[in-house]
């Protein structure tokens, strides 16, 4: 009996050693956040090594025709704080299991699933969310380790980009940035600061919307003894896109004397050159 409980006894403390033994991962874990406008994504996988491996091909690692967990491990998965449309297709808000077959024609499909569970296997019976098409090229680097990445930032768009060995995917990523931003607008116009008015007056110079309404706001931001000369600079901004060159003027030597007064010579620079521009169109 007491040979067995001393076994047994070994046994347990050799499971516990074990258990704290860390050693690397063969295909790290890897996370990804980023802002596209005013949307929040996140992308969360494995990241595989070449290691002197065919990796795309027919009979490769990652063989032509058939589903891929797109990584390593456990499955792939994104993530999107707002409604987005990725490749074109409507994707709601939320976090997705991601598989996508390769083909050597270079039209990926990407699958979406409702996102359950780490284990990419459960997926493969399961019918996708949203169905994604993705062109693939090959490049003339290696690219060693799988690397996601998001790219081509602009307010309303992006690019989910992944590299593997020779080969990049691209996937077109639209965000409702213009939607949300306006939405805003209304709700804070309503018991506005002087803050909010010259960030909405300043959206709507930056977009080429309703000017008049535009000036109308940010010459309340800077009504009263105290106007930042930023703001007055935006008034100017307005004015002069509204053709009334006299009062940008006005407005721009306005600002250009509180730039100096603050120390900003930058500003001072900026209304320096656009005086001249519209004095020489009055």
């Amino acid at each position: 009996m007491k040979k067995i409980l001393f076994t047994l006894c070994l046994m347990v403390s050799a499971s516990f050693m074990f258990a704290q033994i860390q050693t690397p991962a063969a295909s790290p874990f890897c996370k990804i956040e980023q802002e596209v406008g005013l949307t929040d994504v996140t992308i969360e996988y494995s990241r595989p090594s070449v290691k002197e491996r065919t990796v795309f091909a027919a009979d490769g690692l990652v063989p032509y025709g058939q589903l891929w967990r797109t990584g390593a491990n456990a499955v792939t998965k994104f993530t999107f704080s707002d409604d987005v449309k990725l490749g074109g297709q409507k994707v709601a808000a939320g976090s997705y299991a991601v598989l996508c077959t390769p083909k050597a024609s270079g039209d990926w499909t990407f699958n979406l699933y409702t996102y359950d569970e780490r284990s990419w296997s459960s997926y493969k019976e399961k019918s996708p969310s949203v169905v994604v098409s993705a062109k693939a090229q090959q490049i003339p680097i290696g690219i060693e380790s799988m690397l996601f990445f998001v790219e081509n930032l602009r307010d309303e768009s992006a690019s989910i980009e992944l590299l593997w060995s020779n080969m990049n995917v691209s996937i077109p990523l639209e965000v409702s940035a213009d939607e949300q931003v306006m939405e805003s607008i209304e709700k804070a116009i309503a018991g506005t600061s002087k803050g909010d008015y010259y960030t909405a007056a300043s959206y709507y110079y930056k977009t080429g919307r309703d000017l008049n309404q535009a000036l109308t706001w940010i010459q309340l931001a800077t009504a009263g003894d105290s106007p930042k000369f930023w703001q007055v600079r935006r008034e100017s901004q307005i004015l002069g896109k509204l053709g009334r060159y006299k009062e940008a003027i006005a407005a721009a030597e306005k600002s250009m004397m509180l730039a100096e007064k603050a120390g900003n010579m930058e500003y001072v620079k900026f209304n320096k050159e656009a005086i001249t521009e519209w004095t020489a169109k009055k």
